[in-house]
């Protein structure tokens, strides 16, 4: 019994030192400085444009319309998708949010990223017994959702070449 409990430390250690030498970072800790040194941002005034210019104002990034790179934000669209079959009772549900943008450089106006649509999706369930509930669990939702593009547009920046 004692050669078992101490294979299973032994292999619980290896496995943790293994992982402490092979670069293995926890999502966040690792923040690298700016985003990108200045850019400008192009597009409609929306929340994910003011969500997406105030986290790059805090990351480091300079925002002003004299910037040598434009971000160009399109139109933001939020779908839904039906999941579950039936109409009674709890419903499943899917939003996407399709974000479109690109970066382009002021100099020669050559697309650094063309355009390209960012989405994300969230899942609901839904429930015609609390329908006072599923308003809020919406706009939760479409918080997390914009949370998220915000984020995955913020790595998409960092992979530029400064």
């Amino acid at each position: 019994m004692q050669r078992r409990t101490l294979l299973t430390r032994g292999l619980i250690g290896a496995t943790a030192l293994a992982l402490a030498g092979c670069g293995f970072r926890l999502r966040g800790l690792d923040d690298r400085g700016p985003v990108i040194d200045e850019l400008a941002l192009a597009g409609p005034e929306n929340e994910l444009s003011n969500q997406l210019a105030e986290r790059l104002r805090g990351a480091g990034t300079r925002i002003h319309d004299g910037a040598p790179r434009v971000l160009n934000l399109g139109n933001a669209t939020l779908n839904e998708r039906r999941l579950s079959v039936l109409d009674a009772g709890a419903r499943e549900v899917e939003l996407v949010l399709s974000v479109p943008f690109s970066v382009q450089r002021r100099a020669d106006g050559a697309f650094v990223v063309p355009q390209q649509t960012l989405e994300v999706s969230e899942r609901l369930t839904l429930s015609d017994a609390n329908l006072l509930a599923q308003d809020e669990l919406r706009a939760e939702a479409e918080a997390t959702l914009r949370r998220e593009a915000v984020r995955r547009l913020l790595e998409r920046l960092r992979g530029l070449d400064p």
